[in-house]
């Protein structure tokens, strides 16, 4: 699987941790950075990962920051993205199993390594369930499309 990965300054220790976890299952990396201390904007981060799985350039994406929220907020203004903050493996599981996550945000304040390589490879292995839960995560997407449209005109 084609991954992208991006931490803002208080992730950066985290994000090269999970990319040679990923290398290690045998994924495909993008790294869009940050890779060290100096003060970044999550907002400009989390676009580069979002706009790469907006336009199927990645299957999936990562994204710490110091709770993964702002991280969150960001990446979920473009189209097809559907991103959430986990914190534990019940979240990392049922983000994929019920919502078809696709990018999966991390704190890298409030989490410890081994649980994020456990909720991370846990993440890469659930799929979607589909059934009553692709209904409504099309709904998700039908709810995007609408609001994305310009008003009429009057």
């Amino acid at each position: 699987m084609r991954i992208a990965v991006g931490s803002d300054h208080r992730g950066y220790q985290i994000r090269a941790k999970i990319i040679e976890l990923l290398q290690r299952l045998g994924h495909d990396v993008v790294d869009v950075g940050t890779d060290r201390p100096d003060p970044v904007d999550y907002p400009d981060i989390a676009a580069m990962v979002a706009e790469k799985v907006s336009h199927k350039e990645v299957e999936r994406g990562v994204l710490i920051c110091g709770t993964g929220l702002g991280m969150c907020i960001a990446a979920n203004k473009f189209p097809g993205v559907r991103a959430a903050p986990c914190h534990d493996d019940l979240t990392a599981e049922m983000s994929r199993r019920h919502n078809d996550l696709n990018i999966l945000c991390l704190s890298a304040d409030l989490l410890g390594e081994r649980l994020i390589d456990r909720m991370v490879e846990l993440w890469l292995e659930t799929p979607f369930e589909g059934g009553r839960h692709a209904r409504r995560v099309d709904r998700i997407t039908q709810i995007e499309r609408d609001s994305c449209q310009p008003p009429p005109a009057s």
